[in-house]
Formats: C-alpha cells, sequence, structure tokens
C-alpha cells in the first residue's frame, strides 16, 4: 500500500519517448525507417508549401503535385521523373539505391580514415629513421634528457628524438613542446605504448639508433620496469655484440647489477638516488657548487669533450694544462680506454691517447701555448690553513637520507657531528661502530616537523650548515616540495631574527618550484630529476665521459672543489687565469673557472664563470673563489655489516 502510493502517474510524453527508445534499440533497419519517416515528415510538407506560395507553380492539382514530388525528390536525391506512378516508383527507387551506395562508400571511407587517424594519434606507426636518440619511459626527467639534446651543440646531436611510454602520444607532444620549447633542427616523435613489449619496441627501431636511454618512472616497480625494458631490448636487438649503446637509470642500487647485465657490454647503468646523495654531501662546505655543477652538465655553455693530445704525446700531462687558450684539461682517455680525471702533473701523455677538456663544442680545443701568460710573482705561496670540524643538522628524512648520511661520515673533518630531526622513525645501530665514530658522529631527535612552532624553535646558533630532505611522495596529502618550502620559511625567518645567514642544502623534486625557494644566495638547491637527467644527457652524447662522471659524483678519487683564490694567487692582485691555472697544477689540481663575489654575482649565473681565456686578467679578491678539480682524502667505505653510525636513543628510534 505505501509502494502504490509513492508510485507516480507515467505522463504520455514519457510512455511515448520509452516506446520510441524501444523501437529504435531493436535493429539499424529500424532506425533507418524512422529516418525515412522523420525525413518525409519535414521535407513534403515544406515543399508543398513552397508549391502553394509560388506565384509561378501550376494552376492545376496535379501540376501542383507534380511539383511537390519534384522538389522533394531533388531535395532527398530520389531522381525527378514525372509520369505515371510506376516511373515514380522505379525513380525513387533508383534514387535510394544510389543513396546507399553512396553513403556505404562514404561511409566506408570515413571510417577508414577516422581509425587512420586514430591509429596515428596512439602513436602506433613504425618510425624510420637513422641515427636518432630513442627515450624509453616517462618521468620527470624527460624533459630535460629530450631538451639537452635537442640543445647539444655537437656532431653527437642526433637528427631525431623518438620517445615511447605508457602515455597518450598527443599528451607527451604537449608536454614536450611546453617544456623543451623549438626544437630546431630536431624533429620530436612521440610512441605510444609499454616500452616492455618487444612488439611495441620495435616500432621505434633500436636497431637503427646511435643511442637508447631508459627513464625509470616514479613508480614503486619503477626498476623492475626498467630491467623488463632492458630484456625487451635485447629481445629486438638480439644478443650479438652491436646495436646502439644503453644508458639506463635505477632507483635502487640492488638492480644496477641485473640492470648491467640486462643493458649488455655497451650498456651504462647510473644509480639516482646515489648520485643525488653524493651531490648533497659534497655541497656541504662548498656553497655554490650545484651552481658549477648544473652549469657544467647542460649544453648551454661549456661542456666535457674529446680532444687530440697529438702536439702533447711523449710529455707530461702538466704541458697540457696550458696548453689551449680557449679550453680546460681536466684528464686523459688512454689508448687503452681508460679514464684519468686529475692525474699527477708526471703523468706521461702516451701515443693514441685524448684530453678530457672543458670546451665549447668539439672543434674549439686547439693547442696553444699558454706558458709565456703565467707570472710567477703573483702566485701565492703560503699553503691553506686545513678545514675544521663542522657541526651539520639535517632536517628530514627519506630513502636518499641514509645514503647522505654515509657520504658525509665518508668525507667529514674527523670529530664532526650530525644531528638528525626527523619525525619518522628512522634505523639507528645499537653499538658504538668500530671505525670512523672520530669521524662523524650521527644523533636522532624525533620533532614534528610539519609544525611552523617546532621549526621556529630550533636553535641554528652551534651549526655551520643545513641539509633539508623532503619526503617521499605519497607520505601526505600534500606535495613533497611543499613541506621543504614551509621548511625553508621558517629557516629564513630564524635567519632574519638572529641576523645570521646559515648554509642551506635543500632538495626538491620539481624545478618549476626552484625559483620558489626562499634561500640566500650562498645556499644550494638540488633538484634530482633534473641533476640525473642532465647526467644522462651528458653520457648519451659521448659515452666514453661514464667513467668522468662517475668519480666527480663519488666519494672516492677525484672531485669539483670550490677554494679561496688566496689558495692560488695573491689577493687584491690582477693576473691572468693562466696564473691559476698554473698554482692550481703546482698543488695537484686543475682550474676550471672561478666565482667572483660582488654585485654582479647576480642570477641566473650567480658570479660563476667556467673556462675563462687563459687570457682573461682580473683582480682576485679575498671573496672570490676558484673551481679546481682536486683529488680529497676519504675515509675508507665500511665492510658489510658494519655499523656506520653512532646511536643517541630517541622515541623516534629503531633497529634496521
Amino acid at each position: 500500500m505505501e509502494r502504490s502510493k509513492d508510485r507516480r502517474p507515467v505522463s504520455l510524453q514519457d510512455r511515448a519517448r520509452y516506446w520510441f527508445d524501444r523501437t529504435l534499440a531493436r535493429s539499424t533497419g529500424t532506425l533507418m525507417g524512422w529516418l525515412v519517416i522523420i525525413c518525409l515528415a519535414v521535407v513534403v510538407p515544406v515543399s508543398a508549401l513552397l508549391v502553394w506560395t509560388d506565384p509561378g507553380s501550376p494552376r492545376s492539382l496535379s501540376g501542383r503535385l507534380a511539383a511537390v514530388w519534384r522538389s522533394s525528390a531533388e531535395t532527398l536525391r530520389l531522381g525527378t521523373v514525372t509520369g505515371t506512378p510506376l516511373r515514380m516508383l522505379l525513380s525513387a527507387l533508383l534514387g535510394l539505391v544510389a543513396l546507399l551506395c553512396v553513403s556505404t562508400l562514404v561511409g566506408v571511407i570515413t571510417t577508414g580514415l577516422a581509425e587512420r587517424l586514430a591509429e596515428l594519434s596512439r602513436g602506433r606507426s613504425t618510425v624510420l629513421e637513422q641515427g636518432h636518440a630513442v627515450v624509453l619511459g616517462w618521468s620527470d626527467q624527460v624533459s630535460t634528457v629530450v631538451g639537452e639534446l635537442v640543445a647539444a651543440q655537437s656532431s653527437y646531436r642526433p637528427r631525431a628524438v623518438v620517445v615511447l611510454a605508457e602515455r597518450d602520444k598527443t599528451e607527451m607532444e604537449r608536454a614536450l613542446a611546453a617544456h623543451v620549447g623549438p626544437a630546431g633542427r630536431t624533429r620530436l616523435v612521440c610512441r605510444s605504448g609499454p616500452a616492455s613489449d618487444p612488439g611495441v619496441l620495435a616500432l621505434v627501431s633500436p636497431q637503427t639508433a646511435s643511442t637508447v636511454l631508459v627513464l625509470p618512472s616514479g613508480e614503486p616497480t619503477a626498476d623492475a620496469e626498467v630491467l623488463r625494458v632492458l630484456l625487451a631490448l635485447r629481445a629486438v636487438l638480439g644478443e650479438g655484440t652491436g646495436g646502439p649503446p644503453v644508458l639506463a637509470a635505477v632507483l635502487d642500487d640492488r638492480y644496477r647489477a641485473p640492470a648491467r647485465l640486462a643493458a649488455g657490454p655497451r650498456g651504462t647503468v647510473l644509480e639516482t638516488d646515489t648520485v643525488t646523495a653524493r651531490l648533497i654531501a659534497q655541497c656541504v662546505g662548498r656553497p655554490g657548487l650545484s651552481l658549477v655543477l648544473r652549469d657544467l652538465l647542460d649544453f648551454a655553455g661549456d661542456e666535457f669533450h674529446l680532444a687530440e693530445a697529438t702536439a702533447f704525446h711523449g710529455g707530461p700531462f702538466g704541458a697540457a694544462l696550458l696548453g689551449h687558450a680557449t679550453s680546460c684539461v681536466v684528464g686523459l682517455l688512454t689508448a687503452e680506454g681508460r679514464t684519468l680525471l686529475n692525474p699527477p702533473a708526471a703523468t706521461l701523455v702516451a701515443p693514441g691517447s685524448r684530453l678530457v677538456v672543458l670546451t665549447r663544442d668539439d672543434g674549439s680545443a686547439r693547442p696553444e701555448d699558454c706558458r709565456h701568460l703565467v707570472e710567477p710573482s703573483a702566485i701565492a705561496m703560503a699553503q691553506p690553513p686545513p678545514e675544521d670540524a663542522a657541526h651539520l643538522l639535517l632536517l628530514g628524512w627519506n630513502r636518499r637520507a641514509p645514503l647522505v648520511v654515509n657520504q658525509l661520515r665518508r668525507t667529514a673533518r674527523p670529530g664532526s657531528v650530525l644531528d638528525v630531526v626527523t619525525d619518522r622513525a628512522v634505523p639507528g645501530p645499537t653499538r658504538e661502530p668500530e671505525s670512523g665514530a672520530a669521524r662523524l658522529a650521527v644523533r636522532f631527535q624525533s620533532a614534528d616537523l610539519s609544525r611552523p612552532e617546532t621549526l621556529l624553535g630550533l636553535d641554528l646558533a652551534p651549526y655551520d650548515g643545513l641539509i633539508v630532505l623532503g619526503p617521499e611522495p605519497g607520505d601526505g596529502p600534500d606535495r613533497p616540495d611543499d613541506r621543504t618550502l614551509v621548511t625553508l620559511l621558517a629557516l629564513r625567518l630564524l635567519e632574519e631574527r638572529t641576523g645570521r645567514e646559515m648554509r642551506v642544502i635543500t632538495e626538491l623534486t620539481d624545478d618549476r618550484n626552484r625559483p620558489l625557494a626562499p634561500v640566500n644566495p650562498g645556499s644550494d638547491v638540488i633538484v634530482s630529476g633534473e641533476l640525473t637527467g642532465l647526467l644522462l644527457a651528458q653520457i648519451a652524447q659521448n659515452r666514453h665521459l661514464a667513467p668522468v662522471f662517475d668519480e666527480l659524483f663519488s666519494a672516492d678519487g677525484s672531485t669539483i672543489c670550490l677554494r679561496q683564490a688566496g689558495h692560488y694567487v695573491r689577493t687584491g692582485c690582477e693576473t691572468t687565469f693562466a696564473t691559476v691555472v698554473a698554482a692550481a697544477r703546482d698543488r695537484g689540481e686543475c682550474a676550471i673557472g672561478y666565482r667572483r663575489h660582488d654585485r654582479r654575482a647576480i642570477p641566473p649565473d650567480h658570479g660563476i664563470r667556467l673556462n675563462p681565456d687563459k687570457s682573461e686578467r682580473r683582480e682576485w679578491s679575498a671573496d672570490d673563489q676558484v673551481v679546481v678539480v682536486a683529488t680529497e682524502p676519504t675515509e675508507p667505505a665500511p665492510a658489510a655489516g658494519q655499523d656506520t653510525e653512532e646511536h643517541q636513543p630517541g622515541p623516534a628510534d629503531t633497529r634496521a
């Protein structure tokens, strides 16, 4: 009874609509019949109205009906034959057959074109290119990699860059156009589909490419997907030794060895988290290092190239340092394929060796004797004082934080202390480490870093530098950089209150947030995705440079440093850059540029000048810095299973 009360009466209009819908759903013939009825219901009355309102129409009824037929037949393309009803019926039949044939032909053509256009829009056609660069996968590095490949001004630049990812082709083209800009003479081609499918991977013709790059996504299974793509690439290229060089990136070090096996003998694998952690650790105590590396890795200015060493064969490596006016020599590529970065000045340049130089492009490294430009009287004779132990503060924790701590432990001065403040449970050993404790002591403290009052309550006076790490994507409702920017704002407010500027090393995930970071000029902002993309693009241009970058970003061997100009030349003295190069050579280093500290040191270069002409003269102040490639002593890596951190009990500490 209640259900009958709630039931509303159905109107005649609703019943008619329901009956019409059921009729149309029966078959295509029913639909065509209704279309004919609707057309006749509109065309015939309108044609009759036109005939009856025409002053020149026939007077007789039969004549007018014939005119109505002709008008309706012309509108519906059914023929205009008049006469007996049989003739008119045959004419209409022929018109319907013609209409059916033409409509079918138009439908077939339209469907074929639509399917072809849809296939092209999905990016499933085969790429017929030679010497192109293939980028497999879509991540936050893809725009940087593609942009640098397009901007490369060298003989290695590909004529086309082909991107294959499991995304919409139009969406990829729009995103690349927004980030990369005009591609100039380089063609950008996008194809859609899973790169781990050999059938789809064959569409981009990797066998004829000049290089293949495999990028990890931001998903938790990114490294496993990189392995699948490398195996699919092996299936397409075959098991032979031929094929293009393959460059891949993984996030976790556990996948690096399998990825090397899958990439083959011509493959190079980078571990992005380790590279980022090494750079963060290197920036501690070296303000401006991230700016130098960014300028060094992009293709907008000078970058590393290989140059002929014929003029220096049989002589010492130190002679080559002053053997180029517009290039800076930093290492050797021996005839056996070994790369020596910043070797001793007495190292012999054997026949078949090539020089690793910082220069504008491939053809700009021309030998020229610059020894006459050196002014010995301007060289500083005093030895630089040893660096003191540092007290550092690390705010935040993510998957790269243990790598950062380990790198700091190996490079810190003896007696240094690292305080870690985080709102997450982090691993910490329960016993005193057997070695390295006197080098860096690590202490943990738990605090809610999401609250500004917690940050504003920090005492920054004891610290020589700060490291800010953002949370992992997905750890909270906000984007990772949002928490980082809030932390930087609080630190900037503390600097204004105390009147003391702090050296801050900040990690961001999106390069678009770099201009938003409220940091002082002495701080470094590191975008991990951009750094990896620049490295991939550089190695893709010349795979022989992979050992150079591997050593530059490692804790052992040679690395890039910024040191006071007074360590090399007399401050307040005007002299040439060749004099700086000679002074650095005498200290076992390779000078590649400088950073000035004056009013002109503003963004975007912040006073950094790489690869200046050897004849360039300037007055060197006590605040200026020289950019050198140098070798610094480090703590040996701890043995497997050995604790690397000192533990201070706290509510957030857990055993790994």
